[in-house]
């Protein structure tokens, strides 16, 4: 198999480890809210959303540090271990217990932090300047798979549900809790580095996978990658990519749990409510696959770079935020157990609903797959540092947007959105435009990108 081969190769392994992580963990965030409000005339007084806020909030901390663990542990390592702990997460629903499920909120965030800057390294030195637009693409669109095959089965298992019982709760997430356990073994399967690096990719990837195992290089290479870290956050790049990663993560809240719990709570869709949340997840996927694998596809071929592919997630996004706020009661995403009676500007339509949730989707995958290849492009040599900076924003805007759907209406989350998204795009654009003009310098096909 040749070096290019191998380096494909690990991209899928990767994207099909996370498939099945997030295929659990994705599900149980869709449902969670729903399975607890089910939940709570028990002894168990937790709150999907406050759990949310939690796992976010520590994930956000937690990319402080996580480049020195991926820089000591390797990245292989580093995501087998957080996959076991995405796996006590989901096992905790099968029997709840308030403190354990807060206190294994607090475990997943420190592990998201690590398992997320280890696929950012893996990703980048995996791939060039050549491939990153490809290979970010399909592991997108692999990823984003998870969304489709978790919530087909609760689509089918809760048709006709109105109330979820303990054996359709125990029976879910037990699945679940196995399906995560297999992602976590594939890592395995993952070649290291020193196998698939090409000639003089060394120094870069030495940067973060160093071979020596003595206990003072291990720590240099900590304390490095700390460093790193903060000096990059003050670049002007990163600075201004925060803006459109801060608005990945409060759209990335309102898709993957306050979305599904407003369907969810809308009595007018009648006994299909519950099933609905999951055919919003499948939709949701599908947009994601579709967009994934599109603009990887695509990528060799794209002559303007960028932002025609961010500039389309902002419309797409700008639509199906219009449409919700027509089609959804504004008390839907705080609604009690019995659900809401409430209609908004029109009668709340399922069609209109399941259509938002594929345009969500979409959206959401031209966000992403352009902020991972301009951040594999732009810090090829610093990818793990710059990873956890992506997902340090990332995540704590999203821990913010967990505690505020707590308490605000559906208008005031979507316009919160609108005027972050607005800004993002333009901060995007100004960074994509200074990259294009560095690659002509240098004398590279702008497309190539």
């Amino acid at each position: 198999m040749s070096p290019e081969s191998k380096k494909l190769f690990n991209i899928i392994i990767l994207g099909v480890s996370f498939m099945f992580i997030f295929t659990a963990f994705q599900t149980c965030g869709n449902i969670a809210q729903t399975v607890i409000t089910n939940l709570n005339n028990t002894d168990f007084h937790g709150s999907g959303y406050t759990s949310m806020s939690i796992i976010y909030g520590v994930f956000s901390a937690s990319n402080l540090i996580s480049p020195s663990v991926v820089a000591v542990v390797g990245p292989q390592l580093s995501m087998v271990v957080s996959g076991i702990f995405y796996s006590l997460y989901i096992a905790v629903f099968i029997q709840p217990a308030t403190w354990a499920f807060y206190t294994a909120s607090v475990f997943i965030g420190i592990a998201a932090a690590v398992l997320w800057t280890a696929q950012g390294n893996c990703l980048t030195v995996n791939s060039d300047e050549n491939t990153i637009g490809r290979n970010s693409g399909v592991f997108w669109a692999l990823l984003q798979s998870s969304l489709f095959f978790g919530n087909l089965y609760i689509y089918f298992a809760w048709q006709g549900k109105t109330r979820i019982s303990e054996s359709d709760r125990r029976t879910v997430f037990i699945a679940l809790t196995v399906i995560s356990l297999v992602g976590t073994v594939l890592f395995f399967l993952i070649r290291k580095q020193e196998d698939t690096k090409a000639p003089g990719e060394e120094d870069s990837a030495n940067e973060i996978l160093g071979d020596s195992s003595s206990a003072q290089n291990k720590m240099m290479r900590a304390v490095a990658a700390f460093k790193k870290s903060i000096r990059l956050s003050f670049t002007k790049e990163i600075l201004l990519l925060s803006v459109t990663t801060a608005y990945t993560g409060l759209e990335l809240t309102f898709f993957s749990g306050v979305y599904g719990t407003c369907i969810g709570a809308v009595n007018r869709f009648g006994s299909e409510e519950k099933s609905l949340i999951g055919l919003s997840g499948i939709f949701i996927g599908v947009g994601e696959i579709l967009g994934g694998g599109i603009f990887g596809l695509l990528s060799k071929n794209n002559r303007f770079g960028r932002n025609p592919v961010v500039m389309l997630g902002i419309v797409i996004h700008f639509i199906a935020f219009y449409l919700i706020f027509f089609n959804m009661p504004n008390d839907a995403p705080i609604a009690p157990m019995e659900g809401t009676d409430a209609a908004a500007y029109m009668i709340p339509s399922k069609e209109v609903a399941i259509f938002c949730s594929f345009l969500l989707g979409l959206g959401d995958s031209c966000f992403n797959t352009q902020l991972l290849s301009i951040l594999g492009f732009l810090y090829s040599e610093d990818s793990a540092p710059a990873f956890a900076i992506f997902k340090f924003v990332q995540s704590i805007c999203a821990a913010v947007a967990y505690f505020y759907s707590n308490y605000l209406l559906l208008q005031w989350q979507l316009l919160i959105m609108v005027v972050v998204g607005f800004f993002g795009t333009i901060t995007f654009f100004t960074v994509e435009w200074e990259a294009a003009a560095a690659l002509a310098a240098r004398g590279s096909d702008y497309s190539s990108i």
